[in-house]
């Protein structure tokens, strides 16, 4: 075989040449990711000498001598660099395959018909020198194309940082990370923090290019995620979208996640970082999965934002209550945050707590008993809600069950009373 492809060298030179022309011309009609990358004249030269090379790798591995790869690879790597798909890329290398194929067969014909039976066992090994060059090509192309993927995460990392993690108010870097990231510099935009234990998988969507992240859906809003290690943070473009729309974005997760306010600029969204974060605290473990607006849990948020005032809180409002054994004090501070979420209806928390309104109302007697607090006082009620925020965001050995939100009402049951503090004693 060695011997046929050196009688047929000259020959099968100008039928190389020929066959670069033809697949040059053919990848760029046909392909336009090659056609927006190169010229004619680059592709075709390069396409001359791969199809050289594997004529080469032929030889060589004929003798016995292993196949050089070192142009392969760089090809390849070359080729990642430039965003070339792989696809396109073994495409037009298989092409080449065939060409050069069909260029031996030519020029031994036309050398001397009679010796085509002797160039039949190259077939194999000319294939086996194409495969091995593609293979080569393709590992490198995609060693080269996950490290640009990990900078490319390491970078948007960082500009999110930029963004959540900066001063209040416009600057120079903060506007150049929004640019960057593909954010309009006057918009809609707010921040959601999930919590740690829900950290992992991003809401249901076709996985966009490094942190960025669409919503799922080409109506809903885009969002950018930040993973970390005490939790995810992700910046929500809102655009013409309510906030409350963030809460079927996340609803797949269902993890515990707080939402900062609507911000007009990406300046302000550390701001809204904070926020968020104040507002994830706001949505205690013992509940279980929800998505804490900020706008929504206002009070709360305050207590949240107090740590020291917050304990003080809880122990000069509600300290008589906490002092008690745990079975009676779950009851009494379950009982005080049903009535409150049932805005202050002691018939609709007593149906939501399965018992008797004459339970609800002894229960919520002896809470104003210890606290010394009427539930028939706005301030008082007052207290007893911060209190009662202040002791479901601590973290409790036997966490106090929450209440769940208020059910709209449109009528009352008999002997229902919308806002009634039970009777005082006496």
């Amino acid at each position: 075989m060695e011997r046929i492809i050196e009688e047929i060298r000259e020959d099968l030179s100008r039928r190389i040449a020929v066959a670069a022309d033809r697949l040059a011309d053919r990848t760029l009609a046909e392909d336009p990711a090659y056609a927006a990358l190169l010229g004619r004249a680059e592709l075709r030269e390069r396409i001359h000498d791969t199809l050289r090379q594997a004529v080469e790798g032929l030889l060589r591995s004929s003798r016995g001598l292993p196949v050089e790869l070192a142009d392969a690879r760089a090809v390849g790597t070359l080729r990642a660099e430039q965003g070339l798909p792989l696809a396109s890329l073994l495409r037009t290398h298989r092409r080449g395959g065939r060409l050069l194929w069909q260029c031996l067969t030519e020029a031994v014909t036309a050398h001397d018909r009679t010796a085509l039976p002797r160039l039949l066992p190259a077939a194999s090994v000319l294939w086996d020198v194409v495969d091995r060059m593609t293979d080569a090509m393709a590992e490198s192309y995609r060693l080269t194309a996950a490290a640009d993927g990990d900078r490319d995460r390491e970078r948007r990392a960082a500009l999110l940082d930029v963004l959540l993690d900066g001063a209040d108010g416009p600057s120079a870097a903060a506007e150049a990370a929004a640019a960057q990231l593909g954010l309009p510099e006057r918009g809609r935009f707010t921040v959601v923090v999930l919590a740690a234990e829900a950290a992992g998988a991003p809401p249901a969507r076709p996985p966009a290019p490094a942190a960025t992240a669409g919503s799922g859906a080409a109506s809903a809003p885009r969002v950018l995620w930040r993973f970390r290690a005490d939790g995810e943070v992700g910046v929500v473009e809102l655009g013409h979208h309510p906030l409350e729309s963030v809460r079927d974005l996340l609803a797949p997760l269902g993890a515990r996640a707080g939402v900062g306010p609507v911000v007009a600029a990406p300046a302000e969204l550390a701001r809204a970082h904070r926020l968020a974060v104040l507002a994830l605290r706001t949505a205690p473990e013992s509940e279980g999965p929800r998505t804490a607006l900020l706008d929504e849990r206002l009070p709360a948020a305050l207590v949240a934002a107090q740590v020291e005032l917050a304990g003080r809180l809880r122990q000069v409002v509600l300290g008589p209550v906490l002092a008690l054994p745990a079975e009676d004090r779950r009851t009494l501070l379950t009982t005080l945050g049903t009535w409150l979420s049932c805005q202050g209806s002691t018939t609709d928390a007593a149906q939501r707590l399965y018992c008797h309104r004459n339970t609800v109302s002894n229960r919520l007697r002896r809470v104003e008993q210890l606290t010394g607090r009427s539930l028939s006082d706005p301030r008082h009620v007052v207290e007893l809600a911060l209190a009662h925020s202040a002791v479901l965001q601590r973290v409790e050995a036997e966490p106090v069950t929450r209440p769940a939100a208020p059910r709209s009402r449109t009528s009352r049951t008999p002997g229902g009373t919308a806002r009634r503090s039970p009777r005082r004693p006496g």
